[in-house]
């Protein structure tokens, strides 16, 4: 888990070309969601949250930081099912929208070499 999250978040921080495996895509989410629930802990229990809600400047900061890194690593993997990283907007329409989006990230990257690059799945 540590090396796909150092291998998104280091290695491609702002890549946006190529494409991702759904293993890259979702150990990037887990080790993320990991993450931001120690960030939100430590702003609780350093008692610097933001009134009632949990999250505090230490939340803030880790989100800021993996924005542009959790953008890279849909596109890619929107790229390995062979759509646009403009699809991403899909999810800007209600429900639909984002159930479609994830049923794409759930879904088999395309086995041949697309537009976006070559499967990364035979280059491993």
């Amino acid at each position: 888990m540590i090396d796909w999250y150092k291998k998104v978040v280091f290695e491609n921080y702002a890549n946006f070309s190529g494409r991702a495996r759904r293993s890259e895509y979702w150990w990037f989410i887990l080790a993320n969601m990991i993450i931001a629930v120690i960030a939100m802990i430590i702003d609780n229990v350093a008692g610097i949250n933001f009134g009632q809600i949990p999250y505090g400047p230490v939340y803030v900061l880790y989100a800021l930081a993996v924005f542009i890194p959790g953008l890279a690593v849909s596109v890619r993997r929107l790229h390995d099912v062979g759509k646009s990283g403009w699809f991403y907007f899909i999810v800007l329409i209600p429900l639909v929208g984002a159930i479609w989006l994830l049923v794409l990230f759930f879904s088999e990257g395309q086995q041949v070499e697309n537009q976006y690059g070559p499967n990364p799945k035979a280059i491993e």
